[in-house]
């Protein structure tokens, strides 16, 4: 009887793979990893509920241009039991794409191995100039993300059940070369130079060979901390850290990160310029919450943004209304909990994620972009399936939740 590598196993070492890859790539990275060691540590990580996961944790983020790129994204993920969950639009914030996060989807998988990928999708028709719109789609119609040797990999997991070791061997081979930078572009530098133009994310998008991996993400228990040392350090971080403020107890997600960085690219020939789009990330997670706390952050966020002036200060004052107690936070039901303990969040916030984007792509937004709307139902038609509820899957899992 044939033994088969689990898809935990799987996920765990193509997370190891893909953090050594990038440190390759982005040495900036491997210095993030030993802040956030550092940081935990001070912390006291070792004594975290989440147990020893808190190390090997990681989310990454990819770019795909296609409805077929899109699914051949979503089949090799489920190989290692990452499925979609839930649907981020981004282009509200004048960010030409929407999203997934794959991830597995049970507890007992994400304390396995807790490796995520944000995954989003070019929204051609946000392109205003039609020839333009066209010129791209044409380029990304004549590339091939996934080498036929993974396909026929991906086929065979999805047939048999599992891959062999020998299979699994080549099948995390062949998918780590997907997300490899590659410096020299498909384009020539005036059609990247006018893609680059319409928006940063649509040449970052269109002009290379496949969705290089833009950064990879640790997860610190003090992202304050973490956020010091990488200005100590004199590393180019963000002004200011995304997500809800500093509390006694955390919910959702904090995020901050180091700017892109700028890298030499290759137009063919003897031309050559300069490529911005991957960068480093820094993460904090805290308590799931219910739909009804969901609710009040979104209310307190909203106010916060609307104040003007500090917006620190603004963001302080708004959530003062939202309760920093577990046991107030339990009562109210606000947020997930399990064995006495809130459930970790697992996903992502669309306004930090354009917030984060938007400060690696440049401070400018462009106009043409923005409130283009949810097209939920496209992208889940390109994506091959619903994605699934957080709510639900976050409810499956916890104590009487509400």
């Amino acid at each position: 009887m044939t033994q088969f590598v689990s898809p935990d196993t799987l996920r765990a070492r193509f997370s190891a793979a893909m953090s050594a890859m990038y440190r390759a790539e982005v040495p900036l990275y491997g210095e993030l990893l030993d802040i956030v060691a550092s940081v935990n540590a001070r912390s006291g990580g070792a004594a975290t509920h989440d147990g020893g996961r808190l190390g090997e944790e990681r989310h990454g983020a990819i770019r795909v241009g296609t409805a077929a790129e899109l699914r051949a994204m979503r089949r090799f993920f489920g190989v290692m039991d990452m499925e979609p969950v839930d649907y981020y639009d981004l282009s509200v914030a004048g960010v030409p794409v929407h999203s997934t996060a794959f991830r597995p989807i049970t507890a007992g998988g994400m304390d396995a191995n807790p490796f995520r990928m944000f995954c989003s999708l070019l929204r051609l028709e946000l392109i205003e100039d039609a020839a333009l719109r066209d010129r791209a789609a044409d380029i990304l119609e004549a590339r091939q993300i996934c080498s036929t040797r993974l396909m026929e990999l991906i086929a065979k997991a999805e047939e048999t059940g599992g891959l062999a070791p020998g299979d699994a061997d080549a099948f995390l081979e062949e998918g780590l070369n997907v997300f490899r930078w590659h410096d020299t572009a498909r384009v020539d530098a005036q059609t990247y130079g006018e893609l680059h133009d319409a928006h940063r994310l649509i040449a970052d998008v269109v002009s290379f060979a496949g969705p290089h991996i833009n950064h990879l993400t640790p997860r610190t228990l003090d992202i304050d901390a973490a956020q010091a040392e990488m200005i100590a350090r004199n590393i180019d971080a963000k002004d200011q850290i995304e997500g809800p403020p500093r509390r006694a107890c955390p919910i959702l997600l904090r995020q901050t990160s180091f700017k892109a960085l700028s890298e030499t690219v290759s137009f063919g020939g003897d031309d050559a310029g300069a490529h911005t789009a991957r960068f480093g990330e820094i993460e904090q997670r805290g308590a799931a919450l219910t739909p009804k706390g969901r609710a009040l952050y979104d209310e307190c966020l909203a106010d916060a943004r609307a104040a003007g002036g500090d917006y620190e200060a603004a963001l302080r004052e708004s959530f003062a209304r939202f309760p920093d107690d577990l046991d107030a936070m339990r009562e109210e039901a606000l947020a997930f909990f399990r064995d006495g303990h809130p459930v970790t969040y697992e996903d992502f916030l669309p306004v930090s994620a354009a917030g984060i984007f938007q400060s690696n792509l440049g401070a400018e937004t462009s106009s043409g972009h923005g409130e283009a709307g949810s097209a939920r139902d496209a992208f889940e038609d390109a994506l091959g399936m619903a994605v699934h509820d957080p709510f639900a899957l976050y409810r499956a899992g916890a104590d009487d939740a509400p």
